[in-house]
């Protein structure tokens, strides 16, 4: 009588790795329970947390990191692709001890907004607004284009511009358009939805710093122009 061998699938749900690290995260895993995770799926000879164990008795971590794709390849069970998903983990785990994070962009006045923003909208001929979200310090933590407009026209609402900023827990927003006329004078409309994004932030507890009309070479601030 053929031996029976245990599948994940036949393994109660709170027990399998993956369902565990989502419950426990991945501190509660042992190690080849993560390796599980990686490789996904076994062998029709053994189920893929025993072909995790029995890698991990051949090699420790610190060898497996170093293990050519050759090397991994003759190990019963591990074909190209598995192979490859080893290397991939531990180049990332690599790279992660010598990562050093870019500082961000600051924004410290309007004309940082149009000198980031200028030449890009130069040839545009619709209406693009922009939002720039910012962190405590003033650093671009997200920038994106909330609306593509007309000719003469662009329609926001603030439901728009707040989702994207409270999605990335920002703490301040700048939000900028162009005017393709190259005239950045603002319009009625250009003040009226200013007023209404500031007046939301301050529901919210998002201060709108600035509105930066881009025009042809010149910019407009509603902030020094005192509408904010």
């Amino acid at each position: 009588m053929e031996e029976y061998k245990l599948r994940i699938l036949d393994m109660k749900k709170e027990e399998r790795p993956r369902e565990r690290l989502v419950k426990n995260g991945p501190s509660a895993l042992s190690d080849s329970e993560l390796l599980a995770i990686i490789l996904r799926t076994g062998t029709k000879q053994e189920n893929v947390i025993n072909l995790s164990q029995r890698i991990l008795s051949e090699y420790n971590l610190k060898q497996l990191s170093t293990t050519s794709l050759d090397q991994l390849t003759r190990i019963h069970g591990i074909k190209e692709s598995k192979a490859a998903q080893i290397a991939a983990c531990f180049e990332i785990a690599r790279r992660l001890e010598s990562f050093i994070e870019e500082e961000k962009p600051k924004i410290n006045s309007p004309e940082d907004v149009y000198r980031r923003i200028y030449p890009r909208m130069r040839e545009q001929k619709k209406e693009n607004f922009i939002e720039l979200c910012l962190d405590t310090k003033n650093q671009i933590i997200k920038e994106e284009t909330i609306s593509i407009g007309s000719l003469n026209a662009n329609i926001v609402h603030p439901r728009e511009v707040f989702k994207t900023a409270l999605a990335v827990s920002a703490a301040h927003i700048i939000v900028t358009h162009n005017h393709p006329s190259g005239d950045p004078s603002p319009s009625r409309e250009d003040i009226e939805i200013t007023r209404k994004l500031v007046e939301t932030g301050k529901i919210i507890g998002i201060n709108v710093l600035d509105h930066v009309i881009i025009g042809d070479g010149r910019h407009f601030s509603m902030k020094e122009a005192g509408h904010i």
